[in-house]
């Protein structure tokens, strides 16, 4: 099978291949995987000499495309590949994909569902739809919250290594919204494990009083973009014995979302 995967991938290469293109793509497609990139870690993925590596990452970051934390050395993402990026994620219709099958889950499960984009250290609510009962949770369609706040960014934060998510929250103590809001990167990083344990978030009046929620990550084939769905209600009609069952539910619908996007 690895012998076939890589005459495909030789039948695909340019007649004409350009090594020094390749390599600087090669770079970006690595500060995909990873928040960072060292000059020796760019020497020995490529296989070139450091200084060879050094003048590749001089042009990405003269084109904005890498940018050098003035104290680690590091390379990070540029503001010429964070915009790229974001104007491909504006041109996917989300909430148009999405409505169809979050319609149907608002339906079953009697709540209100949304779907958060992660955007820093914030998630960012790109689609909702309101539950039918008449005491329910309202729309956070276009609003933006402390992604450790909520359940569908501690979701997504859950995806994170810890050193990207130092990058996102670089201080220990962190702003809350209510009393119940974790409120230390390490309270939040405990939590984070306990996600990706049981493979779903809950957020219990961390974000609003009364409410609670249940969220799952939607797998995206985007590099880069993260998407989470959640159901939320009122925190007496969502106890801690339906989680497992709302999360089965909500990761079932994600898949088909993600499947679409």
């Amino acid at each position: 099978m690895p012998n076939k995967a890589k005459r495909t991938a030789d039948s695909l290469a340019p007649q004409y291949p350009i090594e020094s293109v390749d390599n600087a793509l090669k770079l970006l497609l690595l500060l995909g995987e990873q928040p960072q990139i060292r000059l020796t870690e760019a020497t020995q993925y490529l296989g070139v000499a450091s200084s060879t590596a050094h003048r590749l990452l001089a042009m990405l970051t003269y084109r904005g495309f890498v940018r050098q934390d003035p104290v680690s050395k590091a390379y990070l993402p540029g503001p010429a590949l964070t915009g790229v990026a974001f104007a491909i994620f504006g041109r996917i219709d989300i909430a148009g994909t999405a409505t169809p099958i979050m319609r149907g889950l608002s339906e079953r499960l009697r709540e209100t569902i949304h779907i958060g984009m992660l955007d820093g250290a914030v998630v960012r609510f790109v689609a909702a739809v309101e539950g039918p009962a008449a005491v329910r949770v309202a729309s956070r369609l276009g609003r933006t919250m402390p992604a450790h706040c909520t359940s569908t960014g501690k979701a997504m934060l859950a995806q994170l290594s810890q050193p990207e998510l130092h990058q996102l929250l670089p201080d220990e103590t962190l702003e809350g919204i209510t009393q119940r809001s974790i409120a230390t990167r390490t309270a939040l990083e405990a939590e984070l494990s306990r996600i990706r344990d049981h493979g779903y978030a809950v957020n219990r009046e961390e974000s609003e009083e009364g409410v609670a929620s249940v969220a799952v990550v939607i797998p995206t084939r985007a590099p880069g973009l993260r998407l989470a769905l959640n159901a939320a209600a009122p925190q007496h009609r969502l106890t801690k014995s339906q989680y497992s069952s709302v999360a089965a539910t909500l990761t079932k619908a994600a898949k088909e979302i993600g499947e679409q996007l």
